[in-house]
């Protein structure tokens, strides 16, 4: 029997140790799947429920195996479909290769059924490689480029396949004009800057007195450097969402997220510092870092185009973090005086975590949603691997989850799209099918795309060596962030016909599918229902009856911002009284001085 192309690109992706592809099954990829049938299902198909959960999966199994996720779709809706979970790896440089279907060429430009000029609609999204396969001989060399493009500029890459292309007999480029060979493979690459580069960048450091350091996921791969530097420097670190599991959040100076899920120490490092040192974030909020001009700044990130856009810093060293930092380490003085603005870092650090400790012991109605996150988190297995959706749930998640060495987690951090939590979960099981992976859910994503996913994860339970799967919904009728948002940025009431939810059975709908499910409805039985789905022997869905009343404060919000926002609620609220009491509530928890319960 002759090799097919479809055939081809199956076996050029087991070359490069694709092991699976995240898709959906469709007649404008007719030829690779009866491809995959010839190649007894090598790399694996792993079928979701939709193709905008086959991209998310993909992006879930490239962070955390830190290997090209691929996903697969057909023609028209199908490639189309895919393009949410495709922008969240474009945003947050995460390697995915997209490949899709496409009309058969004759009936191109024909307005024929699901044709659509998928070329112009992927430009965007996959801006750095997006090819259209119209004869054999592109292969392979449109595949490799396509997944060496994802790997160096950390993006998502597609190529566009006619059904009929992937049908035709497979015959390589020949030694001719006009034809382009391939070569299996990439080495290993660092990039450092010049030696005069990190003169000036130590200068920048070596004079400041208190100096804050701020990482983001470019500096995952540096986790000892950054440590060294920054107890050389007596600095502080904050973390960037994505940079969450960089760091230890047990070091004392390690002050956690930054922004408006952040924590009150990182706002007050950024707000007192002298010096900036970034290393691996492009964090767009620039109000939560220094005032211009009251702090010098060296910025180390491994991409120029993404390098010096977020603050007026004095360096910018275009580099490896980890290789950038070797060299740059022994050119810091080591004799570096008193340790005052460190002994203050640590200190609000120590505060911080009385403070959310205090804040997720209040009584709520019926349970404290910052609780249910707590709760979790000394129980959390040191190899565990966290997705938070976004949402409210996303605060928690930041604020009340210590990362620990070894523990992994992620979630939506530039494009912030709903629904990612679960899909990022079943990814990260195929990443890592020995590790235990938590999805941390409000309703609004269960409800948009993690109840369906929820088949998925029974459907490939047996495939993972370690079957603990655990999606725990925050349950609160009400799609929570947008609410609180409405009432501090807007200054008004939450509109419920936008805002309020159903309330569905989530536990009973994983029951219906032979899972494990746990409904807790109050707060005595929170820790016990965690422990419970930590014993189960396969996914488990836990659902939480929160109270939506329990406010995100941001760490930099006043008492004048309070009243204001109170003064919006005031305004015909439905919620008015318990949101106002729980606030109050929360917000006077950073002015105690002790631990106590209220």
């Amino acid at each position: 029997m002759s090799t097919k192309v479809a055939d081809h690109i199956l076996e050029r992706l087991r070359a490069w140790g694709v092991e699976q592809v995240f898709g959906y099954p469709g007649d404008g990829i007719n030829g690779l799947l009866a491809a995959w049938g010839r190649a007894e299902d090598q790399p694996r198909f792993i079928q979701s429920r939709h193709e905008e959960m086959s991209a998310f999966q993909a992006v879930g199994y490239a962070k955390f195996s830190g290997r090209i996720g691929v996903c697969a779709a057909t023609s028209g809706p199908g490639a189309i479909h895919l393009l949410n979970g495709l922008y969240d790896a474009k945003l947050d440089h995460v390697p995915v290769l997209a490949i899709v279907g496409q009309t058969n060429r004759t009936a191109m430009g024909g307005s024929y059924q699901q044709e659509v000029d998928l070329h112009t609609l992927y430009k965007d999204v996959a801006s750095e490689f997006v090819e259209t396969v119209t004869v054999p001989e592109q292969l392979p060399n449109v595949l490799d480029r396509a997944i060496r493009t994802a790997y160096a500029r950390r993006c998502p890459t597609a190529l566009i396949i006619p059904g009929d292309v992937q049908e035709l007999d497979y015959s390589p480029p020949t030694h001719e004009f006009k034809m382009v060979p391939s070569s299996l493979g990439m080495s290993e690459y660092s990039m450092t800057p010049t030696d005069e580069a990190l003169r000036r960048a130590a200068d920048v450091l070596n004079a400041g007195d208190k100096v804050a350091v701020l990482v983001g996921q470019g500096a995952a791969g540096a986790v000892a450097e950054v440590r060294e530097i920054a107890e050389l420097l007596g600095a502080g670190v904050a973390k960037a969402l994505l940079g969450k599991d960089v760091l230890s959040d047990e070091l004392p100076y390690v002050t956690g997220p930054i922004g408006l899920l952040g924590s009150r120490p990182s706002y007050e490092m950024m707000r007192d510092c002298d010096t900036l040192l970034t290393i691996g974030s492009s964090f767009p909020y620039t109000q939560f870092m220094p005032e211009f001009g009251k702090a010098r700044g060296v910025q180390i990130d491994i991409d120029p185009h993404m390098i010096g856009m977020r603050y007026p810093y004095e360096v910018n060293l275009v580099g490896d973090a980890r290789s950038t930092l070797r060299r740059l380490i022994p050119l810091l003085k080591t004799d570096r005086g008193g340790r005052e603005w460190y002994d203050t870092v640590c200190a609000n650090v120590k505060r911080w975590h009385e403070t959310m400790e205090r804040r997720a012991a209040l009584a709520a109605d019926p349970i404290n949603p910052e609780y249910v996150a707590r709760a979790l988190d000394p129980l959390l297995p040191d190899n565990a691997i966290l997705t938070s959706d976004s949402g409210s749930v996303a605060n928690w998640y930041a604020r009340h989850i210590t990362m620990r060495p070894g523990m992994r987690g992620s979630l939506s951090g530039t494009l912030a799209t709903m629904g990612p939590g679960v899909p990022y979960a079943i990814g990260a099981k195929f990443a890592h099918p020995d590790r235990p992976v938590f999805a941390l859910v409000g309703d609004g994503a269960m409800q948009m795309n993690g109840l369906a996913e929820m088949i998925t994860a029974a459907k490939y339970r047996d495939r993972w060596s370690d079957p603990r799967l655990v999606v725990a919904v925050w349950n609160n009728h009400d799609l929570n962030q947008v609410t609180w948002e409405m009432r501090a940025m807007e200054g008004a009431p939450s509109f419920l016909p936008s805002q309020s939810i159903p309330d569905v059975q989530y536990a009973a709908f994983a029951r219906s599918l032979g899972l494990t499910g746990i409904r807790v409805e109050k707060p005595e039985d929170v820790e016990s229902g965690w422990r419970a789905a930590l014993e189960a022997d396969g996914p488990v869905v836990i659902e939480f009856l929160t109270d939506p009343a329990v406010p995100p404060i941001p760490p930099h919000a006043t008492w004048e911002q309070m009243e204001a926002t109170a003064a919006s609620i005031l305004k015909g609220d439905a919620d008015r009284g318990s949101v106002i009491k729980q606030g109050l509530k929360a917000k006077v928890q950073e002015f105690l001085p002790g631990r106590q319960k209220q």
